[in-house]
């Protein structure tokens, strides 16, 4: 069995609301979703759902090998891009095509994902986390009564640039999940995004835990700040969460060696073998894992197999346009269904159908840090950051490979 070729496209996840954090906000709530498909000699392909970018470089280290070898290709990635760096996006290229393979090995067995792992209940817990700094109140209750429908009883707000604004918003989410509870005390966390400084992160949490009881704090400080991460550690009772930001398992062990962290984080776009491996660090710390992300399925699917996992996020409860998953979302938790692979099937037709074209750079929104980050006196007016319309984005298929007048791909398979 060999890897043939590779297709790209893009599709686009409809909030039906604003979403966004303290760096920015997209009003319209659409945010593309990037997508890779693997091929084979035997007619079977999988799917990664993240980016693309310098894919031509990296899918060359796979070009005509077996797919099910999938933690060596990975390796066999990272050694390609070693020179330049395997650091921001192209990681999460690696991360695509690891996902996509994965997806292969497990369809090829006959089996779910989660079962090939090794996992034992395809019951995976979850939080719910709205991306929802800009919603006003009333918008913010209905979005968590929507997630406490499906049993889930602990929340992360998005926060960071008004104490008294986030203290409310936590106290009314609070309310939601403790009614829907029947009583029972909620959990509730705050993520800021990296919008503090360590004495900003160690005042603003301080001033929270007065009144509120915190599960923890994610990204107070920048990502790579081991000291200053440890530093807000030590200052509040809640626990710190990191690492979705993270390009690479090299960068967790320093981390993990200042006390920098309590709850490891890992995101979608790294790949299965990156969150495998650093799950295992984890363990070998005793600190548990917890995957973040909106399309993180690959993750769910190797969280089954792990002894740590603690909580994976939950963000829409419904799926990218043009993409099924085979899960639910009940009691609380995802529950993977037991179609073969990732159970990921793609609607390509509806997908091509919408007609998006490749959206410019945009210059605000949740992607670009503030100018003033981290150096804000007083709170942002509203509490609420800069909104940015994202442009659309296109469907684009592209390949190593030449496309024909018929639009099917044409290319010699390896030997």
């Amino acid at each position: 069995m060999r890897i043939t070729g590779y297709r790209t496209l893009t599709t686009v996840q409809e909030w039906g609301r604003p979403v966004g954090d303290a760096n920015g906000v997209f009003t319209d709530g659409v945010v593309p979703v990037s997508i890779v498909i693997v091929e084979t000699d035997l007619g079977i392909s999988g799917v990664g759902i993240g980016p693309h970018v310098e894919i031509e470089r990296i899918f060359a280290a796979i070009d005509g090998e077996d797919p099910r070898a999938v933690t060596t290709l990975y390796d066999r990635m990272l050694r390609h891009t070693f020179k330049a760096g395997h650091a921001g996006p192209v990681f999460g290229t690696i991360g695509s095509l690891d996902t996509a393979l994965w997806d292969i090995k497990a369809q090829i067995a006959g089996e779910p994902l989660w079962r090939l792992l090794g996992g034992r209940d395809r019951r995976v817990p979850a939080y719910a986390s709205g991306l929802d700094i800009a919603l006003s109140d009333d918008e913010l209750v209905a979005t968590y009564q929507g997630y406490a429908r499906h049993g889930l009883r602990a929340a992360k707000l998005k926060g960071g640039l008004d104490i008294e604004r986030d203290r409310h918003r936590l106290e009314l989410v609070g309310e939601v999940l403790t009614e829907a509870g029947h009583g029972r005390r909620p959990g509730l966390m705050l993520d800021v995004n990296e919008a503090w400084t360590r004495k900003q992160a160690v005042r603003h949490v301080c001033e929270l835990e007065r009144t509120l009881d915190l599960i923890w704090i994610e990204e107070p400080v920048r990502r790579w700040d081991a000291e200053g991460l440890a530093t807000v550690g030590r200052g509040v009772r809640a626990s710190i969460a990191t690492g979705e930001n993270l390009t690479g398992f090299e960068q967790y062990p320093p981390l993990i060696a200042a006390g920098a962290v309590d709850i490891v984080q890992t995101a979608a776009v790294g790949g299965i073998t990156h969150f495998l491996r650093v799950a295992a660090l984890a363990h070998a710390h005793d600190l548990p894992v917890s995957p973040i992300g909106n399309s993180l399925v690959g993750l769910l699917h190797a969280a089954t197999s792990v002894p740590n996992h603690l909580t994976s996020e939950l963000q829409d409860l419904s799926a990218p346009v043009g993409i099924t998953v085979d899960l639910q979302v009940e009691g609380g938790a995802f529950v993977l269904g037991d179609s073969p692979g990732l159970g990921v099937r793609l609607d390509e037709q509806r997908i091509s159908a919408a007609d998006r074209r490749p959206p410019p750079p945009a210059s605000e929104g949740p992607h670009v840090r503030p100018e003033r980050a981290g150096r804000r006196l007083l709170a942002e007016a509203d509490g609420v950051p800069p909104t940015r319309r994202w442009p659309v984005a296109a469907s684009t298929p592209a390949s190593r490979n030449s496309h024909g007048p018929d639009g099917q791909i044409h290319r010699t398979v390896a030997s």
